[in-house]
């Protein structure tokens, strides 16, 4: 069952082309958005067991955001989830990403201003991305002018306000591992537990828009390529938080919280503000770890805020 998108009337105002690229010996599946000759890009990488479908309401709220400039947005799907393949002889972890990022920025050749977002296990990517690369084996230089953290992993998942849910989730992936891989694969897709997770995270109390928001989950929470990608993304998810790299981003960072993540306090999130040479926090009430999902209008209100302090004259 499909459940009508609440975004869908202002998405489709937006122009939008899939293309795909070979990467790193995979093929990467990325989404344009808006304007292709537009002066500021913005890549969006997703979150964990997501794909290019989840950060499309802040695409569509940044089409109606007033004082946007005119925009291109890329929306990839990371290797192994939605339709990109799974990266060929690199594991699926962070520095594996990381590595990936890059090149695939590289590969797009952009002009322009260059800003990178990236939300939950992305603004993971995305720091370790541009934080990693002095030290990268590979000669992909990533040189965003902005960088945009939307409710980034502040502090190890298993220290959060719900460590148990995360310990929990541990042992579901390593008994995943566990099982044999026909089975274990039916029990990481399994429709109950995504459908306990999306309950847990949803902390709007619109009808319409939680069912929605399950729907979306049921949908794309499961299109993960095969065991091994999921469990090593899983693995990396909570075993790096952007703590560990914030103090070399030296790019302009808007970080965009939640009063009410499960995952990421507000006082990690106030303390990782901190790290950061040149960052600014703010945090959104009354929602939880699905900004994209529940306040994209806000979310984008913020974004195109922070564009606009640094839009050339």
């Amino acid at each position: 069952m499909i459940v009508s998108s609440p975004y869908a009337a202002a998405l489709d105002r937006i122009p939008v082309r899939e293309f795909s690229h070979d990467i790193l010996g995979s093929q990467t599946h990325y989404w344009q958005y808006g304007d292709a000759s537009a002066a500021t890009t913005i890549v969006m990488v997703h979150g964990f067991r997501g794909d290019h479908h989840g950060l499309e309401p802040v695409v569509a709220a940044l089409g109606d955001a007033p004082g946007t400039p005119r925009l291109r947005m890329i929306s990839p799907d990371l290797p192994g989830f939605g339709a990109s393949e799974p990266l060929v002889g690199i594991r699926h972890d962070i520095e594996g990403y990381g590595r990936w990022l890059r090149a695939f920025v590289a590969r797009l050749e952009i002009g322009g201003r260059l800003v990178i977002l990236g939300h939950s296990f992305g603004s993971i990517v995305v720091s370790a991305a541009l934080a990693e690369q002095s030290i990268a084996a590979d000669d992909t230089a990533l040189r965003p002018e902005r960088v945009v953290l939307v409710n980034p992993i502040a502090a190890p998942a298993l220290q959060g306000p719900r460590g148990i849910l995360t310990r929990l989730a541990v042992f579901y992936y390593w008994l995943g591992a566990r099982l044999p891989e026909r089975l274990g694969f039916a029990v990481l897709r399994n429709k109950l537990v995504v459908r306990i997770m999306s309950v847990a995270m949803a902390k709007t109390r619109d009808k319409a828009l939680r069912r929605w928001i399950h729907n979306q989950h049921d949908r794309y929470f499961s299109a993960f390529s095969d065991r091994d990608v999921v469990l090593e993304a899983f693995q990396a998810s909570v075993s790096n938080d952007v703590s560990e790299f914030a103090a070399r981003i030296g790019q302009k960072t808007l970080l965009i919280a939640a009063e009410k993540d499960d995952i990421t306090p507000v006082a990690a999130q106030e303390k990782l503000l901190t790290l950061f040479p040149d960052a600014t926090l703010h945090v959104i009430a009354a929602v939880g770890h699905l900004i994209h999902y529940e306040v994209p209008a806000e979310a984008a209100r913020l974004i195109a805020a922070f564009l606009a302090e640094g839009e050339p004259a």
